[in-house]
């Protein structure tokens, strides 16, 4: 479902707040059907991203680091997308 979520566990230095909060985000975005939420479901979209966002730091934080770094470069690592984001 997810495949486009790219794996933070491994990173070197370890993944950022913003890049967990990025892929909390994306995932909320796939299993709910929404990019773009409206003033009716933006606390419920909000909500989830801040849920997934903290479980996910949880979970990295109880991971023992791989020994490989993983096959894609997340996207905010990306000079092209922090170029595009305006992220010095």
């Amino acid at each position: 479902m997810c495949r486009n979520i790219t794996e933070l566990r491994g990173l070197e230095p370890a993944a950022t707040d913003e890049e967990i909060e990025a892929a909390a985000r994306q995932y909320i975005r796939k299993v709910s059907g929404i990019t773009r939420p409206s003033a009716a479901n933006i606390d419920a979209f909000e909500d989830a991203v801040a849920e997934v966002t903290a479980t996910t730091t949880r979970l990295l934080s109880k991971l023992p680091q791989r020994k490989q770094p993983p096959k894609t470069v997340p996207p905010l690592r990306r000079p092209e997308v922090r170029a595009r984001l305006g992220i010095a």
